[in-house]
């Protein structure tokens, strides 16, 4: 397989089952064959960064997600942001998501800092 940029779907393809034969054979990754497999990984990866690009989560939406599998309420998280009310206004998009907040959701509720502030 000679390795090059990819232009289209059908040349994706061929690169995808390529590298699923590979992968069977099981190179040594400092070997000849596993630096030639990850370099076309690195191609793909390029074409779908470009091709295939998956939208940002919505901040809110993550908030919720991590407080459902902490097992969280709203009202646990009155102690860390202030008041019920601001927290219900916030978790409805009513009140904006601010950097102070932002911060604060990262550093307890390990949501990517990047996730927070799109």
């Amino acid at each position: 397989m000679e390795l090059k940029p990819i232009k289209n779907e059908e040349e994706y393809d061929e690169l995808l089952d390529w590298v699923d034969a590979e992968f069977d054979a099981a190179p040594e990754p400092d070997s000849p064959e596993g630096h030639k497999l990850q370099i076309a990984l690195l191609i793909i990866k390029a074409y779908e960064d470009e091709h295939y690009q998956i939208p940002a989560p919505d901040p809110i939406d993550a908030i919720k997600i991590k407080m459902d599998e902490k097992g969280l309420k709203s009202k646990d998280l009155v102690e860390w942001v202030g008041s019920k009310s601001y927290v219900s206004a916030l978790l409805n998009r009513k009140k904006p998501l601010t950097l102070k907040l932002a911060k604060l959701f990262h550093e307890k509720l390990g949501i990517p800092a990047q996730v927070l502030l799109n």
